[in-house]
């Protein structure tokens, strides 16, 4: 029985949003940032606003997956949050 990771499984059904395929594994911050924002505005069953919602779950992957992740990919998706804030000017 292969092992089930609570962390995989939120960030792939999540109950807030709808997230598109492999968000989290693009090279551009600012198509992950476009794509969480475009997620978190269609979404009907988030708590929160769109720009928490958003900002929510990319810290959460990084969180989860942090230290997993190769440093570029972890320097891309920092630069994502930089571009989110951006997208919500804040």
């Amino acid at each position: 029985m292969p092992r089930k990771y609570w962390s995989r499984d939120v960030t792939e059904n999540s109950n807030a949003l709808d997230l598109e395929r492999s968000v989290f594994s693009k090279d551009d911050p600012k198509a992950i940032a476009r794509s969480l924002k475009r997620s978190a505005e269609r979404s009907t069953r988030r708590k929160s606003s769109p720009y928490r919602s958003a900002m929510s779950m990319l810290t959460f992957y990084i969180n989860r997956a942090g230290k997993n992740l190769p440093k570029k990919q972890l320097k891309v998706l920092e630069a994502a949050k930089d571009e989110l804030r951006a997208a919500y000017g804040r």
